[in-house]
């Protein structure tokens, strides 16, 4: 059974993210982390496609040692920007002999202009549909942008593109992280609106530190109320990056009951490679009732 179907059949559940160790020597400290959130049993886990330009080939070694020695389903990142048709049918292959079944098909960066690329994939619509076509034992998930992407200028744009991936044969959405849950929700109202049922994951950030929601935000685009981010600053000030973590808890777990209580089908978490936090929470938001 691959994660689009598990999704269907549990009740709102709990998933995980992690990216890949740069280096080797990382490998032990990052296996240990992921034990530890094996441990809390979660649906399944999205593995990124290489963290900081690191080899596919460590992408594709977390995902198998995940999957068969710790027993998790995985849904792995698959970018395709630039990439050709052999390049993808040997990730995906080399993913199923390693017992991955799910992928979540990404532009990725490094977008060029239409007529300077030689490659057929210029948008992650692209990749649905072919790895739709070529593979059709494979579950496909789609990144969404509630509030909006980077590259698109109207979020009404944006919304059509997303469909795009859903009509091509998406069977599910993860969504990009944000921090007020109403966008969440009228990101669901708008695709629901234009004839697509298929489930949308909020993506989930625990704030773990001042420096890590910068990087985080830089990179991503996302936005963040100018409270919120107030919030984390007067906490950073007031007591370091401990009073930061204890903040981004709780606005968390408020954030998750919140989502939770609206009837999303369940959470995807972004980890930042880190146990602790995501551990509190999960047996916090257990002790509350949900998770059940």
């Amino acid at each position: 059974m691959n994660v689009a179907s598990s999704i269907k059949e549990v009740g709102q559940f709990f998933s995980f993210e992690f990216f890949p160790p740069k280096e080797k020597q990382a490998w032990d400290n990052f296996m240990e982390k992921a034990e530890r959130l094996a441990d809390l049993r979660p649906l399944f886990a999205s593995v990124t496609y290489g963290a900081g330009g690191s080899s596919h080939e460590n992408s594709l070694d977390v995902c198998e040692t995940l999957k068969k020695e710790m027993g998790i389903d995985i849904l792995a990142h698959l970018t395709c920007v630039g990439a050709s048709e052999h390049s993808i049918d040997d990730f995906v292959s080399r993913l199923k002999d390693a017992g991955v079944s799910d992928i979540l098909a990404l532009g990725g960066d490094g977008r060029c202009e239409e007529g300077n690329n030689e490659s057929r994939f210029l948008r992650a619509a692209d990749l649905v549909d072919y790895v739709e076509s070529k593979f059709s034992d494979v579950g496909i998930a789609v990144a969404g942008y509630p509030s909006g992407h980077p590259d698109s200028p109207t979020i009404a744009q944006d919304i059509n593109y997303h469909c795009d991936k859903l009509s091509k044969g998406a069977e599910f959405t993860i969504t990009q992280l944000f921090f007020d849950n109403r966008q969440y929700f009228d990101y669901v109202d708008r695709v629901g609106d234009m004839g697509f049922d298929q489930p949308v994951i909020p993506g989930v950030l625990p704030i773990q530190s001042l420096g890590s929601l910068r990087r985080i935000m830089s990179l991503c685009g996302a936005s963040i109320p100018g409270d919120l981010y107030c919030g984390v600053e007067k906490a950073f000030k007031n007591g370091g990056d401990e009073a930061v973590m204890e903040f981004g808890f709780n606005f968390a777990q408020n954030q998750i009951a919140g989502l939770l209580k609206g009837g999303v089908p369940g959470v995807h978490i972004y980890t930042l490679n880190r146990a602790a936090m995501c551990e509190r929470l999960i047996g916090s938001l257990k002790s509350d009732g949900y998770f059940a």
